[in-house]
């Protein structure tokens, strides 16, 4: 539903063109000390600043509604609103009997009865990743204590690597769209992380990365390519090391996760973002309220290729589950 998390929780809520946007976040320890300007930081990646991005611009101004006494968690429920300021919901309504192509629209109808607020796709939007962030940062601050650090970058936009400028001019310019790929390296990750089965690593990542709207698939390690290796060229050999055997590995194939658990070397892994369903050349639909297949000319404000905004969203989930297991292995190396 709207939660996701054990020990470390997020609770999520609210619409494109609502009031705003709510998280809650359960977990953070008491005396964590609230740093607002980490948090704004994160929310300047995530804006639309680039081109090919959408002309909507939130300030992203969040209000701590409740968990925060004199600078520092209090170990309550720490309740954050992102007010939404620039909303532009007239360009819709015409869309109400003619579903958008690769849009969520009538598949929202049919779940939930006709009654859905699809502005600005409503609760499927892109839109609600902006509590993500926020939950993400603070993750990323407890974590970054212990050594753990993140980073995700754009690898690849409609199939081509770096630059990108050219082939976003063309979509641009050809009222399309474009998706990509985002890979993320997470270091300082002990062993022992997760749980079989269905609490492995890669299952808790890919649940909350298939959380973020556009991922269309996850893969680790060597991913597809590793279908293709033997298993002679694929498993990684131990290296040698001059202290206590820490499972250090010459190679990576695995992307530091073995048997759903973590090996003690980097995470690794790559998001798969499909295009954006807006897109300003003319599509085919059917009018519901009389049958005919008719053409449809999407107005509004919105990204030719959002992938260049998902970096911080894919680090900032990937330090939820984080630090959730974290929570979850320190738990267990407590027990006598």
């Amino acid at each position: 539903m709207n939660s996701f998390g054990t020990l470390f929780r997020i609770t999520l809520c609210g619409e494109s063109h609502g009031a705003g946007i709510l998280v809650s976040i359960e977990g953070l320890p008491a005396g964590l000390r609230f740093e607002k300007i980490i948090l704004e930081k994160a929310l300047i990646r995530r804006k639309a600043t680039l081109r090919g991005t959408t002309a909507r611009h939130e300030p992203d101004i969040f209000q701590v509604l409740s968990g925060v006494y004199e600078g520092h968690c209090t170990g309550a429920p720490l309740c954050l609103f992102i007010p939404n300021t620039d909303v532009q919901s007239a360009s819709y309504a015409p869309l109400s009997d003619t579903p958008r192509p690769g849009h969520v629209d009538m598949v929202a109808e049919q779940k939930y009865f006709g009654y859905a607020n699809m502005r600005g796709s409503g609760i499927f939007s892109g839109r609600l990743t902006v509590g993500l962030v926020l939950a993400g940062s603070l993750a990323a601050t407890c974590l970054s204590s212990h050594g753990i650090q993140t980073h995700a970058e754009v690898t690849e936009i409609g199939g081509h690597a770096t630059p990108f400028d050219a082939v976003i001019e063309e979509a641009i310019a050809a009222g399309d769209s474009l998706g990509g790929i985002i890979s993320c390296r997470i270091d300082g990750v002990a062993a022992g992380l997760g749980s079989p089965f269905f609490d492995s690593v890669e299952s808790l990542l890919s649940h909350g990365l298939f959380s973020i709207p556009g991922v269309r698939g996850v893969s680790f390690g060597n991913g597809w390519a590793g279908a293709r290796m033997r298993g002679s060229t694929f498993n990684d050999a131990f290296e040698k090391e001059s202290e206590k055997f820490t499972g250090r590995t010459r190679t990576n194939h695995s992307g530091g996760i073995v048997g759903g658990l973590t090996n003690g070397n980097p995470i690794e892994f790559e998001v798969a973002f499909r295009p954006p369903a807006s897109i300003a050349q003319p599509q085919q639909t059917i009018r519901k309220s009389t049958g005919e297949e008719v053409t449809l000319q999407i107005g509004g404000r919105h990204d030719v290729c959002f992938v260049q905004r998902c970096p911080v969203i894919v680090e900032s989930i990937a330090n939820i589950v984080l630090y959730d297991l974290w929570l979850q292995r320190r738990a267990e190396l407590q027990i006598d």
